[in-house]
C-alpha cells in the first residue's frame, strides 16, 4: 500500500484562513507504505520528480528504461534513492503525511481497516486515496471520517512507465481535494483525467467488456472446430 505524503505548500491568508484553507494544496513530500509493485512504482515517480520521499519497505525495481546505458541507470537510481527513507510504523509518519496513497490488497474489509486506523492519527488536513481498480471508492471513504478528503488515485502498471492516471470524485469529494490530486498527478509527469465513482471507472469498464467478448469469440470459434470436426 502506498502512502503518499506531501508537505502542502500552501498560501495563507493573513486576513483570513477561510480563504486560505480554499486554496489547492501542492504536495512535496510523499509518503509510501508498501514496497510492493504499485507502491514501489509511486514511490520511484514521486523521488524522481524531486518529491522527498518515506518508504515503510522498498523492493528493487527493473530499470529497463536504462537497459542499454547502465551507468546512466545506476546513476538514476542513485538520485531516485536519495530523497527516499524507510519506516516501518504507518502510524508515526502519516500524522505528517499530506497525502496518502492506499495500494494494498483489493478487499474492501483489510482497506476500511486500514484507513479507519490511520484517519486517528493523520493530520486534519491529510488526503486520502486509494489506488484500487475494481472497489468503489465511496464504500472505502466511509470509513473514514474525512469523506471530502478522499479519492481515488489510480496509476496503472508499471508506473514509471504509464502516463495515464484516473483520478476518482465521489460525491463527498471536495473540489479543493480533487484539483490538488490532478495537479499532484501532472508534478509526476503524468496524465490524469476525470472520473465517476463508477464501476470500474474508465480504463477497466472499456476493458473488461472487451476481454469478454474475445473469451467469448474463442468459444464460440472452438465450438465451430467441434463441430466441423464431428
Amino acid at each position: 500500500m502506498a502512502f503518499v505524503t506531501r508537505q502542502f505548500v500552501r498560501s495563507v491568508s493573513s486576513s483570513s484562513s477561510a480563504s486560505a484553507s480554499a486554496k489547492k494544496i501542492i504536495v512535496k513530500h510523499v509518503t509510501v507504505i508498501g514496497g510492493g509493485l504499485m507502491g514501489a512504482g509511486i514511490a520511484q515517480v514521486a523521488a524522481a520528480t524531486g518529491h522527498t520521499v518515506v518508504l515503510e519497505s522498498l523492493r528493487r525495481m527493473s530499470k529497463k528504461k536504462f537497459a542499454e546505458n547502465p551507468k546512466a541507470g545506476n546513476e538514476f537510481v542513485e538520485k531516485t534513492l536519495s530523497s527516499i527513507s524507510t519506516s516501518t510504523d504507518a502510524a508515526s509518519v502519516v500524522h505528517s503525511t499530506d497525502l496518502v496513497v492506499e495500494a494494498i490488497v483489493e478487499n474492501l474489509k483489510v482497506k476500511n481497516e486500514l484507513f479507519q486506523r490511520l484517519d486517528k492519527f493523520a493530520a486534519e488536513h491529510t488526503i486520502f486515496a486509494s489506488n484500487t481498480s475494481s472497489l468503489q471508492i465511496t464504500s472505502i471513504a466511509n470509513a473514514t471520517t474525512r469523506q471530502d478528503r478522499f479519492a481515488g488515485l489510480h496509476f496503472f502498471n508499471p508506473v514509471p512507465m504509464m502516463k495515464l492516471v484516473e483520478v476518482i470524485k465521489t460525491p463527498m469529494t471536495s473540489q479543493k481535494t480533487f484539483e490538488s490530486l490532478v495537479d499532484f498527478s501532472k508534478t509526476l509527469g503524468k496524465h490524469p483525467v476525470s472520473c465517476k465513482d463508477t464501476p470500474g471507472f474508465i480504463v477497466n469498464r472499456l476493458l473488461v467488456p472487451y476481454l469478454l467478448e474475445a473469451i467469448r469469440l474463442r468459444w464460440l470459434l472452438l465450438g465451430i472446430l467441434v463441430r466441423q470436426a464431428n
